[in-house]
């Protein structure tokens, strides 16, 4: 799906600005790009040397006039001069007209503060918006993207598992009744892992591999069957490469405290939840939606903790995306979801 090409003027374009990758959704040509949230830059002259794939395969591997930069974190901008950057660099990848301003929407946490989302309204028109850019929250944009029917009056809970922040919120008449957000998310199953591998073998890998172990043997629940892999690493004690056999119950192990947080999270919000809304769920189930909830066994984690179905959105990794670029094709019928640019 990720790509880019030439598309006719002043089309309107969705973004899911993720903390690990950014999602573009273009209007009559659905997701076009998906690329990490990574940049390179030279440490000299300030200018960007790589965006997205090109940066995340230098990683650990620049030379050290480059510099490595995720400009969000845990959802939100930690670095405005770099996401403005690479932002510009993707919607320019999409848009080739240097003459009309798209129109945007972009998501954000649903409990960003106002400065943070005003930061990323203002990172968008310096990148090339029209004005004004309508923001919508994640867990809107996941339960629309993942079918929910977020304006009927009973309930639907939605936990969206990004890159820095897991987002649960309970929706019900075109509204968030209740949402709670996690700072626990891919992320940190990633650092975890890094962390078992220092402690528990001495061999230090790096975010990359820990990412490839994740994806390769990562679960929150007992396999049909376990797997083993040998992973590369440098020893910590000489310093000299070195291969380590380790199994999917060792990572799941490294995972537990996070994937916890994650349910504990879900649990929270199922406690603010007003008693007939709460029935709704029961009823229906929860969607985990997000890259997250693909780890292996975590519906089956999720639903034997709260004793409620969890199931997956029919294309977790792009519902956020989806759901911004449904609400881009309908703004007038969707602007109770919105909100845009009200500071000035």
């Amino acid at each position: 799906m990720a790509g880019g090409g030439s598309l006719s003027l002043g089309r309107d374009i969705a973004i899911d600005l993720g903390t690990a990758n950014t999602l573009v959704y273009v209007k009559g040509e659905g997701v076009v790009l998906n690329e990490p949230s990574t940049a390179a830059v030279d440490s000299r002259t300030g200018q960007l040397v790589a965006v997205g794939f090109e940066a995340k395969r230098m990683w650990g591997r620049a030379p050290q006039n480059i510099r490595l930069v995720r400009p969000l974190k845990d959802g939100v901008i930690a670095d405005f001069d770099v996401c403005e950057k690479m932002l510009r660099f993707f919607i320019q990848k999409v848009h080739t007209s240097k003459w009309n301003k798209p129109r945007m929407i972009i998501c954000v946490p649903s409990e960003i503060t106002g400065v943070e989302k005003r930061a990323v309204q203002d990172a968008a028109e310096f990148a090339g918006a029209r004005r004004p850019v309508y923001i919508i929250e994640e867990p809107m944009a996941a339960a629309i993207g993942a079918g929910l029917p977020v304006h009927l009056p009973s309930a639907n809970l939605i936990v969206d598992i990004g890159g820095g922040t897991t987002e649960v919120a309970v929706i019900s008449m075109g509204g968030i009744v209740t949402a709670h957000s996690a700072r626990v998310a891919g992320d940190e199953l990633n650092d975890a892992i890094v962390s078992m591998f220092r402690k528990e073998f001495s061999l230090e890998i790096g975010e990359n591999t820990a990412e490839e172990v994740k994806l390769q043997l990562g679960s929150a629940w007992p396999l049909a069957e376990e797997l083993t892999a040998d992973v590369g690493g440098r020893d910590v004690t000489s310093g000299l490469p070195r291969t380590q056999v380790i199994t999917s119950e060792d990572v799941r192990a490294a995972l537990d405290e996070s994937v916890g947080t994650i349910v504990a999270a879900i649990k929270t919000t199922l406690e603010r939840t007003p008693p007939e809304l709460a029935a709704d769920i029961i009823g229906h189930g929860l969607v985990l939606s997000g890259g997250g909830a693909l780890l292996a066994g975590l519906c089956e984690r999720v639903t034997y903790e709260t004793g409620i179905h969890a199931y997956l959105a029919p294309e977790p990794l792009y519902s956020v995306v989806l759901g911004c670029g449904l609400t881009l094709d309908n703004i007038e019928a969707m602007k109770g979801l919105t909100t845009q640019t009200s500071f000035d």
